[in-house]
C-alpha cells in the first residue's frame, strides 16, 4: 500500500499533518510517499485567494487561530504563527525535490517555518536545513532551477488528483483533506475505526455546559447534532440547544447565503463525499436533498413555538426528514405530519410576534458571540468550536 502526503510548507495544517503521517503509515504498514506541490499554484487554478486567511471574517479568523492551537495541543506539537506569514516556499520545495524528498529535510523546513519563524526560501535557511540533513548545501543551492519543471509537474498532478488544499492524503485514488481527517485515512488503510481524539476518556468531576447552535438547512449541523445525545451521556455535559437562522447570520457578517457555491468544483465534489464519510462513520442515514438550499425559517419558528418537552423529537424529525428522506420542510403538510398532535397550536404560535422576535434575537445573539456557521459548539460560555468535525476536540474539552 502507498499513502501519498501532498504538502506545502506554507500551510500550518500540513505542518501538523507532517508530524503524524509517518506514524500513521507505520501502523498501517503502508509506504509513505512525500509529495511536495505549490499551494499557490493550486489556488490560482481553482480560484482560491492566495492569502486565504485575509479573506476570513473576524470571527472565523479568531476561531481558526484558536483551532490551530487546539490541534497543536492534540498532536503535542509546537506551532507559532510567524508575523510575516505566508513566506515564499518555492525554493524550499525545489530544494526538497533535489534531496529526493528526504524526510529530514521536510521536517527541517517545517520546523524552520512553524517553530522558529524563518523564511524557508532564504538561502541561509535552505543551507542550514539541508546541511543538517547531510546534503551538500552549496551544490544544492546552485541547482535550484533544475527542479523548476518537476515542481510544476507535481502541482499539475496534484490538481489532476482533485487536490485543492493542504494537507491532502491520497490512498487508492481516494482523497482526504486536512489533518483532522486522519481517523478516516487510517480506517481506509486498515479497516479499523479510530477515535476522533486521543485525549482522556474520564468524565469530569463537574459537568460542563455545551451550547449547540444549529439550523436545519445545514448538512453539517444534521451530522453534528445527531451525536449530541451520546456525547452528553458519555461526558455528563448539560446541553442547551440554540436554533438560529443561518441565512440571517450570513447576512449580518457579510457571508454569501450558500458558501459551497463559491467553492471550486474539486472542493465541492470532495465535500459531498466527505459528508457521506461522516454519515457512514456515525451510522447516520443521509441523502443529499433535491431541494437544496432550503428556507428553514418556518421550521425554526415552529421549533421555538413548541413546549420545551416537545422540541427534541421535533428537531430530530425535521433533520431526518430533510437530510435523510428528501422531504420538503417548507411545506405545511409535511410540517403538520412532523408536529403530530401539536400541529395546529404550533403553526399558530409560529406566526406570533413573540416567536418571530425570539428567532431574530437568537440569530443576533449568535453573531454577537462569534458564531459564523453551523453547527457551532460553545463550552462554558467561552470556548467556541465550529463544525461536526470538531466534536472530537469538543469531547476532549468536556472531559477535562
Amino acid at each position: 500500500m502507498k499513502l501519498e502526503f501532498w504538502f506545502d510548507y506554507s500551510c500550518p495544517y500540513a505542518y501538523l499533518g507532517s508530524r503524524t503521517v509517518e506514524a500513521l503509515a507505520a501502523r498501517a504498514g503502508a509506504e509513505l510517499s512525500w509529495e511536495p506541490f505549490l499551494l499557490g499554484g493550486v489556488f490560482r487554478s481553482v480560484g482560491t485567494p492566495q492569502k486565504l486567511f485575509a479573506t476570513l471574517s473576524e470571527a472565523k479568523a479568531r476561531h481558526n487561530a484558536r483551532d490551530l492551537d487546539r490541534w497543536a495541543d492534540e498532536f503535542g506539537v509546537t506551532l507559532k504563527m510567524p508575523a510575516e506569514h505566508p513566506f515564499r516556499t518555492v525554493e524550499a520545495l525545489r530544494a526538497t525535490l533535489l534531496t529526493g524528498c528526504d524526510s529530514r529535510v521536510i521536517h527541517g523546513f517545517y520546523e524552520a517555518y512553524w517553530v522558529h519563524g524563518r523564511p524557508v526560501s532564504e538561502p541561509d535557511t535552505i543551507r542550514d536545513v539541508v546541511s543538517r540533513a547531510g546534503h551538500d548545501a552549496d551544490a544544492l543551492l546552485g541547482r535550484l532551477g533544475d527542479a523548476r519543471t518537476e515542481l510544476f509537474e507535481r502541482t499539475e498532478r496534484a490538481l489532476a488528483k482533485g487536490v485543492f488544499g493542504a494537507p491532502a492524503y491520497v490512498f487508492d485514488d481516494e482523497l482526504f483533506w486536512g489533518q483532522d481527517r486522519l481517523p478516516f485515512v487510517e480506517r481506509a488503510l486498515t479497516g479499523a475505526r479510530v477515535p476522533l481524539t486521543t485525549k482522556t476518556t474520564e468524565r469530569p468531576h463537574m459537568p460542563h455546559k455545551l451550547e449547540v447552535f444549529f439550523d436545519f438547512s445545514s448538512p453539517f449541523a444534521y451530522l453534528g447534532c445527531s451525536q449530541i445525545g451520546a456525547l452528553s451521556e458519555r461526558t455528563g455535559c448539560q446541553v442547551i440547544w440554540r436554533p438560529f437562522l443561518l441565512g440571517g447570520l450570513f447576512k449580518a457578517i457579510g457571508q454569501v447565503d450558500v458558501p459551497l457555491t463559491t467553492w471550486s468544483e474539486a472542493k465541492r465534489q470532495y465535500t459531498f463525499k466527505d459528508m457521506m464519510r461522516w454519515a457512514e462513520h456515525w451510522s447516520v442515514p443521509m441523502r443529499f436533498p433535491s431541494r437544496f438550499p432550503t428556507n428553514s425559517l418556518k421550521a425554526l419558528r415552529l421549533y421555538l413555538s413548541l413546549p420545551e418537552a416537545s422540541r427534541d423529537s421535533f428537531r430530530e424529525r425535521v433533520f431526518r426528514a430533510y437530510w435523510a428522506e428528501d422531504r420538503d420542510i417548507t411545506d405545511d403538510a409535511t410540517l403538520r405530519e412532523l408536529l403530530g398532535g401539536e400541529a395546529e397550536q404550533a403553526l399558530a404560535g409560529a406566526q406570533t410576534p413573540a416567536v418571530k422576535d425570539a428567532l431574530k434575537a437568537a440569530t443576533e445573539d449568535a453573531a454577537r458571540r462569534g458564531v459564523f456557521g453551523a453547527p457551532t459548539f460553545i463550552v462554558d460560555d467561552d470556548e467556541l468550536y465550529w463544525g461536526q468535525d470538531r466534536l472530537g476536540l469538543v469531547e476532549a474539552h468536556l472531559r477535562r
